[in-house]
Order: C-alpha cells, then sequence, then structure tokens
C-alpha cells in the first residue's frame, strides 16, 4: 500500500477483526480514522445495484466534483475494469478478503491522475447489509482537484 489513508484504514480494520475474517460495520467509529474520512467511502454489496455507494468522503467526491452517495460504484470504471471490479467486489464478499490496485483516470481536459484504491468487507447479519469499506486517494495532489472532475477510472495492478 503506497498511500498513508490505505495503511490506516487497514491498520484500523485489521485491528477491529482480530481473528475474524472481517469487523462488522457497526464496529466502525468515525472517530477513530477521522484523519482519512475524507478519502474514505462506503458501498453496498449490492451486485444488482452495481454496488452503490452508502458514504463517500469529501475528497472521494472532490475528485468528480459531486455528491456520491448512491451512485453506482461500478458505472465510474471503463468498460474495460467494470468486470474485474464487479469480480474483485464479489470475491470480496464471498470470501471476505480485502484488495488493493492502482488506479487511473483523466480529466476531460487530459489532466491525469494515479491513485490507490483499497477495499476491505465488513460482516453483516444479513446478506442485505453486506458493505464494504474503502479509500480511493490520489497519489499525489493536483490543484485541479474539485474544478475538473475525472472520466472513467481504469484499473491497473
Amino acid at each position: 500500500m503506497k498511500h498513508p489513508a490505505s495503511r490506516r484504514l487497514y491498520a484500523y480494520w485489521d485491528e477491529l477483526r482480530g481473528k475474524r475474517p472481517a469487523p462488522e460495520r457497526a464496529e466502525i467509529e468515525p472517530g477513530a480514522i477521522r484523519q482519512i474520512l475524507s478519502e474514505a467511502f462506503i458501498l453496498a454489496l449490492d451486485p444488482a445495484g452495481g454496488y452503490p455507494f452508502r458514504l463517500a468522503g469529501t475528497r472521494v467526491c472532490a475528485l468528480f466534483c459531486h455528491e456520491l452517495k448512491g451512485e453506482p460504484f461500478v458505472a465510474m470504471w471503463d468498460e474495460a475494469s467494470r468486470r474485474v471490479i464487479r469480480d474483485l467486489l464479489s470475491i470480496l464478499a464471498d470470501e471476505s478478503v480485502g484488495a488493493v490496485a492502482g488506479v487511473t483516470a483523466a480529466t476531460a481536459r487530459g489532466e491525469a491522475m494515479e491513485l490507490e484504491l483499497l477495499l476491505l468487507p465488513l460482516s453483516a447479519t444479513r446478506p442485505s447489509l453486506a458493505r464494504t469499506i474503502g479509500v480511493l486517494a490520489p497519489l499525489s495532489i493536483a490543484p485541479w482537484i474539485g474544478a475538473s472532475p475525472l472520466g472513467p477510472l481504469t484499473l491497473g495492478s
């Protein structure tokens, strides 16, 4: 993991889960991760809904210049990456394993950005409540963030 927000969220998630595959959503205490909340998000593990955002931090929303709550996470990706993202989220839900990946994107004006994506499962008592917590953070800060929205995301390594 390259980004400090990814490392911090993973350390917190790992501490909460202990010997279990994943912590429960109700165990997440926002105050404990307040330094990274702007780069964090929670998705509903709802394949039919495109894995919609339940919450998205201000910096994540600024990357796309609008509020993301309720929007399908899968729709943010280019066509070539969508199947892989769906597969990653399905594996995450079925096997309670996390994933970290490099991501690239560009604005309509051609301003490129490299980001890091971290996805970590959260346990739920009912499948309809299944969630994942994650981070989507740029590896360097660009002055145009919040003024020019990123286009489709492309999954890297």
